[in-house]
């Protein structure tokens, strides 16, 4: 059930990418998917709203016995934040999370069936802040996922999601060529997992804990965005995620790349889709993610 539990991770992975908003129309001074980065927060009494959703699927793996097995990872994430400084170095909110899930099994007869399950499955409290009061383009998301599931894996051996606790710290810093023509945008995500150790039932389905608890995952990755209008922009996108063993005897690798667009729709709202495909790794699947999101601040 490996390659099961390791594909939530990407689609978490990708769900962590992408966050530019519409706000302001002007070209000769920019506008908010230009100037309002995730590197950078939202002023006092703003809130910042994104939902976010992301398709993960795949037929082939590093994993002999899961490979040409279709299996689907739908992740939904509704994000919510409000500034609650007058210099925009202080931004709260919190984070939900809903799965839905599905995988074919070989029956004996040699036929396939089709199984799934979903739910909400972890709400995170979250911090994001600037650390140097001089470099506004350099900020920190602090965030404390809490699992609202009881075991990761459902009767019929489907995976929801991991049961356990994470810590996750992302870095974002971006920095825009003269001209406001090309952006570059650069980000590292760990996430510390803890919590039970994984309790397996004598089918192999995990009832306790989590196979992801006591380990690091660290995921650099790398934006380079173009913008033939001030509304509009292109990119392509490179990342590469490390999941370190800190004690739980399973470790895996994986880099992703694709590329999307943004278009600011009204001074508010944004949308955004997102391509990417694994395109190699190590214990882990080889599928690929189709994705889209809305954004508004107000």
């Amino acid at each position: 059930m490996k390659i099961l539990k390791n594909h939530i991770l990407m689609a978490g992975l990708l769900l962590s990418t992408i966050s530019l908003i519409a706000q302001d129309d002007s070209d000769d001074g920019g506008s908010v998917i230009q100037n309002l980065t995730p590197s950078k927060l939202i002023g006092q009494g703003q809130w910042d709203l994104k939902l976010f959703n992301n398709l993960y699927t795949q037929t082939e793996s590093t994993f002999a016995s899961e490979d040409g097995i279709r299996q689907n990872f739908f992740t939904s994430t509704l994000e919510a934040f409000t500034g609650v400084s007058e210099n925009k170095r202080v931004n709260i909110g919190a984070i939900v999370e809903y799965r839905a899930n599905g995988r074919d099994f070989v029956l004996g007869d040699g036929s396939t069936e089709r199984r799934t399950t979903s739910g909400i499955t972890s709400i995170a409290p979250a911090i994001k802040f600037v650390p140097f009061k001089n470099v506004g383009n350099f900020s920190i998301l602090s965030a404390f996922s809490i699992p609202l599931i009881s075991q990761e894996e459902d009767d019929n051996g489907v995976f929801l999601d991991q049961d356990g606790f994470t810590w996750q710290n992302r870095f974002f810093y971006d920095y825009t060529f003269p001209g406001k023509k090309w952006q570059l945008f650069t980000e590292i995500n760990s996430e510390y997992n803890f919590g039970k150790d994984a309790v397996e039932n004598v089918n192999g389905i995990t009832v306790e804990g989590s196979f992801a608890n006591n380990s690091l995952r660290v995921t650099p990755g790398l934006f380079l965005s173009y913008f033939p209008s001030s509304k509009f922009t292109v990119l392509v996108l490179g990342q590469h995620t490390e999941l370190i063993d800190l004690g739980n005897n399973f470790s895996q690798n994986f880099t992703a790349l694709g590329g999307g667009a943004k278009y600011q729709l009204t001074d508010e709202l944004n949308v955004e889709v997102l391509y990417t495909n694994f395109v190699k790794g190590r214990d882990t699947g080889l599928g690929e993610t189709f994705n889209i999101g809305l954004r508004a601040v107000f």
